[in-house]
């Protein structure tokens, strides 16, 4: 009988983090075109991922959001709306690593230039009331999709070219912009109270599901990514998930285009 025990686990095992992929995200999105008969046209050069989908929805019912009838993902929508003399796209509903990551591929491949994250997070570390919102600096990697991209580690971590430049970009903000480390989970219904302790006893500051994947793949692919938390409610207390103002999307939006300015 085969000894399986000194094999590393199937997620840790045949990766070649140094050659090319096989499956290129340009190539479908060229696919896609030829079957949907789609044009070819470049997203805008800085999109923004809102796993909640609160963002979209909110620009969308005012009309601010116009869909973008060529974007040939098979799994996504992509909406662009114009904040100033910036135009943005925004993907809606893009919740968990292997997800954004998938989608993150695509809108690299079809020309964004900077992407920004905004998810909803729960508290771990009880340093104010929620809602709030963090400044992802670097995440654990409690997920699996970080590993096809960057050998075995603790944290995938945000650029710190990118990080020096949004110092004090969100000064004078109505809602507070932290800094810190977060917990990324695939899992959030398997948080157990064990768990939980752990990574609060670790200082991280909040659990959510798509950053750890996100740095991995930017310091891996070469691409300016940069995650934010917004703190909404204190792991499943009861009166939970108040995000704020319209579901939050006020101060949200302040933070991003805060971001842009800077990073744009």
């Amino acid at each position: 009988m085969t000894d399986h025990r000194d094999r590393p686990a199937p997620i840790l095992a045949n990766k070649h983090h140094s050659e090319a992929s096989a499956f290129q995200p340009g190539n479908l999105l060229r696919e896609a075109r030829r079957q949907k008969g789609l044009a070819v046209r470049e997203v805008p050069a800085i999109c923004v991922l809102d796993p909640d989908g609160d963002l979209v929805r909110r620009l969308r019912r005012n009309g601010r959001a116009t869909a973008d009838r060529d974007w040939a993902c098979y799994h996504s929508e992509l909406d662009r709306f114009v904040e100033g003399d910036v135009e943005f796209g925004i993907v809606g509903c893009v919740v968990g690593a292997s997800y954004a990551v998938l989608v993150a591929e695509q809108l690299f491949a079809a020309g964004c230039r900077l992407l920004i994250s905004m998810t909803s997070s729960g508290q771990l570390q009880p340093i104010r009331p929620p809602p709030y919102f963090i400044l992802i600096e670097r995440a654990l990697r409690d997920e699996g999709t970080s590993y096809h991209y960057l050998p075995s580690s603790e944290f995938s971590q945000a650029d710190a070219g990118v990080l020096a430049k949004l110092e004090g970009a969100f000064d004078g903000l109505r809602e507070p912009v932290l800094s810190g480390a977060t917990w990324t989970t695939d899992a959030p219904f398997r948080e157990t109270e064990r768990a939980i302790a752990a990574m609060t006893a670790r200082g991280l500051l909040a659990v959510e599901m798509e950053a750890a994947a996100l740095y991995a793949f930017a310091q891996a692919c070469g691409k300016r990514v940069v995650c934010f938390a917004h703190v909404t409610n204190q792991m499943g207390q009861e009166g939970d998930f108040e995000k704020g103002e319209a579901d939050g999307t006020v101060d949200a939006l302040a933070v991003i285009i805060a971001a842009a300015r800077r990073l744009g």
